[in-house]
């Protein structure tokens, strides 16, 4: 069956010091666009995420939201140089005994001075830290992926009952067609009568005449063409294939097959019957576009 392009999964996965989430969720596109949004540090990821969808998927507008959170074993840690400490508070003793003033250490200043602090951040693997984002990702894709699934069931369901019942307006037309020639043939022998009274008709003449008629408004071809594409359009909609673009060029197909129906018929009731056929058309095409 046939994926919807809209959806949306969320995937996580912890490790390596971090909690990683992904979420994608997608729209109608007449391509693959996919937008990634990571955080800055990190964007080395952003063409392997791209490579992942692009595996998966075929077409839609596709965001993807990363959140990275440190756990506790990746926070950063603050390292006292008590060397430098020392040293500063002795220098500051000196000058106050150089200037006469008392002196009393205050552990608050010495720690503002330049260097006696430093916060080390901790080395980060981005190889294992790719890990753990491919979990959280593939657990995203998978929720995603079966979402598009599911969406894509019902509207290949929708579709071919869409499809059924044009073909059966189809099957009527295809009925009707040959009874508007003798139905033609009728009036017009109606028509020249009334017109000639008791004057014979030229047979030959009204032959070639009704002959003319019926070959300009002809509609076999087109019914043919028309069928055809109703059974190439149920065979795409039960394939794995994605078929979104074939579907929309047999559409559009279908609907010049059923205009050129409508204008050669020169019938109330083919009339009738094509006025449906092109209102479910309508509503087939706008189904289309929802198809990967």
């Amino acid at each position: 069956m046939s994926n919807s392009m809209t959806g949306f999964g969320r995937g996580e996965a912890c490790g390596n010091g971090y909690q990683v989430s992904f979420e994608l969720k997608s729209v109608n596109h007449r391509f693959l666009e996919i937008v990634v949004r990571i955080p800055r540090n990190y964007n080395s990821f952003e063409e392997r995420i791209r490579k992942v969808l692009q595996d998966n998927f075929q077409r839609g507008r596709i965001e993807v939201h990363v959140n990275m959170v440190e756990t506790e074993e990746r926070k950063r840690l603050v390292k006292v140089d008590n060397d430098l400490a020392l040293s500063y508070d002795k220098t500051l003793k000196d000058l106050a005994f150089a200037l006469h003033t008392e002196y009393e250490t205050d552990i608050y200043r010495l720690v503002s001075f330049p260097e006696v602090l430093t916060v080390i951040e901790p080395e980060i693997d981005l190889a294992a830290l790719w890990q753990t984002c491919f979990e959280a990702l593939s657990k995203a894709v998978d929720g995603f992926g079966q979402m598009r699934r599911s969406e894509g069931d019902k509207l290949t369901q929708d579709l071919l009952q869409r499809l059924d019942l044009i073909a059966e307006n189809l099957h009527t037309i295809g009925e009707r067609a040959p009874y508007v020639v003798t139905d033609y043939q009728e009036r017009l022998q109606e028509r020249l009568q009334a017109l000639l009274g008791e004057v014979e008709l030229d047979g030959v003449r009204l032959a070639n005449e009704v002959a003319y008629f019926a070959d300009r408004g002809s509609i076999t071809e087109e019914l043919i063409r028309f069928d055809s594409h109703l059974a190439q359009s149920r065979e795409a909609l039960r394939s794995e294939e994605p078929v979104g673009r074939k579907l929309d060029f047999l559409v559009q197909e279908m609907n010049r097959e059923i205009n050129t129906i409508g204008s050669k018929a020169n019938d109330l009731m083919i009339g009738q019957k094509v006025i449906k056929v092109k209102s479910e058309l309508e509503k087939v095409r706008e189904q289309v576009q929802n198809l990967e």
